[in-house]
């Protein structure tokens, strides 16, 4: 059974994949720019475009990490 995310999780997630170099620093500013709007960046708006290659390349790294903690599948 999964757990329920917490903004925590995400947070630690983040950081430990920063200091081991797995994640930029342009990935967490895309992260907290689009969590502040509590979306993701769309692929279809052309200004939102790498954007949302970053996005999606950070939570693709971030995965392992939750996955482990069992918050995803």
């Amino acid at each position: 059974m999964l757990r329920p995310c917490e903004s925590d999780d995400i947070y630690l997630a983040a950081t430990t994949l920063v200091r081991s170099e797995v994640l930029r620093m342009q990935h967490l500013t895309i992260l907290l720019e689009y969590g502040a709007k509590e979306r993701p960046p769309d692929a279809r708006v052309m200004r939102e475009e790498r954007d949302a290659r970053l996005w999606d390349d950070a939570l693709d790294r971030m995965t392992t990490t939750l996955r482990q903690k069992g918050i995803v599948e």
